[in-house]
């Protein structure tokens, strides 16, 4: 009797060996699509989706993958403006956020000085302050104690009654008024009022949350959404909206309104296919990740990771990523498309630009 050694990698390579091969012929090129801005990128994956919905393809056929849960953040403004309901799989939804919530509170009491709930909720995140404290400033608000429903809205100084009368209220109280009062002016951008929020409010995202650094990510992305508006009641009403999802009330359905478009990050979509599947954001430094570039064996991931959402399509695949994004942890300007796409020739992936 003969025994023979056979090395275990050997072994593992001949029981997987595989060739990979399709059967189907015909169909459109997968399509690669730059766009100048994020926001540009949101539109274009919104005006493809009611495109293919107008050729038959159901909602519920199609899938936006990406490699972070706030990758999505942007298109699901855009997605909600254009009344397309959606569920998103593997993260909150971009409003649903504490962090989101968090901030989109302090803007609303700029916009709103009489927005009870607001207030409470700003008022409830800083340390020593209970429910006790939080009510007696709200009273003072909306007694006009302090005069605030005027003379927040408008150009303040120091001189203004109001900024006189808080006072009497502990030290981290008046130091959340003097932060609002730095943005209260309307000549102050959407963006600069998010920006010193989020300076006054990143020791507190650090001392309520442990992953206090993904989420940091998510208000960055906030912070750049914010740069496109010019007002905060216009921020404030696209991020109320809510994607219709029933019937108005009293009106009979013909049947169940189930359809919706599917929303998710590529962990959360394998083994699951769709008609028509988008990548977004196939940018270096984000789809793989800056962090990734360090290790080989993350980078494998990676892209074993666009592997896994490039064959979740079976008749269409749009690969997307914007062109001039600024990455506020790392300083860098993001521009090129991700390593695992570029160089592919244009027999096998159609090049389109936004415009």
């Amino acid at each position: 009797m003969k025994f023979y050694y056979v090395a275990e990698e050997d072994w593992v390579a001949k029981m997987y060996a595989k060739e990979l091969f399709t059967k189907k012929s015909g169909g459109s090129l997968p399509q690669l699509v730059s766009a100048q801005t994020e926001n540009q990128q949101s539109r274009y994956v919104v005006q493809k989706i009611l495109e293919y919905r107008e050729m038959g393809i159901p909602l519920e056929e199609m899938a936006v993958l990406f490699r972070s849960s706030f990758h999505s953040f942007d298109l699901e403004i855009e997605l909600t403006k254009a009344n397309i309901p959606f569920l998103k799989f593997g993260g909150f939804k971009f409003i649903e956020t504490a962090h989101v919530k968090d901030v989109v509170a302090y803007l609303r009491v700029l916009e709103n000085p009489r927005d009870v709930v607001s207030w409470n909720r700003i008022l409830l995140l800083i340390d020593g302050v209970g429910p006790r404290t939080a009510e007696r400033v709200v009273d003072d608000i909306l007694k006009r104690r302090v005069g605030l429903a005027k003379e927040f809205k408008e150009a303040v100084t120091a001189t203004t009654k109001f900024w006189m009368e808080y006072g009497n209220y502990p030290d981290n109280v008046r130091t959340l008024f003097n932060m609002l009062k730095e943005v209260a002016a309307p000549n102050v951008s959407p963006a600069e009022k998010t920006s010193h929020i989020l300076q006054y409010y990143e020791p507190i995202l650090r001392a309520r949350y442990e992953d206090h650094l993904k989420r940091k990510k998510d208000l960055e992305t906030f912070q750049n959404i914010t740069e496109r508006y010019k007002s905060v009641d216009e921020l404030l009403t696209d991020l109320a909206l809510e994607p219709p999802n029933e019937s108005i009330a009293d009106i009979e359905s013909p049947g169940p309104e189930t359809e919706y478009l599917t929303l998710s990050t590529i962990h959360s979509a394998k083994g699951l296919e769709w008609n028509a599947v988008f990548i977004i954001y196939a940018l270096e430094g984000r789809f793989p990740t800056m962090r990734s570039t360090a290790s080989d064996e993350e980078m494998e991931e990676e892209r074993r990771l666009m592997y896994v959402a490039c064959t979740r399509a079976k008749e269409h695949l749009i690969i997307t990523y914007p062109m001039n994004i600024y990455d506020r942890e790392s300083g860098i300007i993001l521009t090129k498309p991700s390593r695992f796409i570029e160089g592919i020739g244009e027999n096998l992936l159609e090049p389109w630009v936004v415009d």
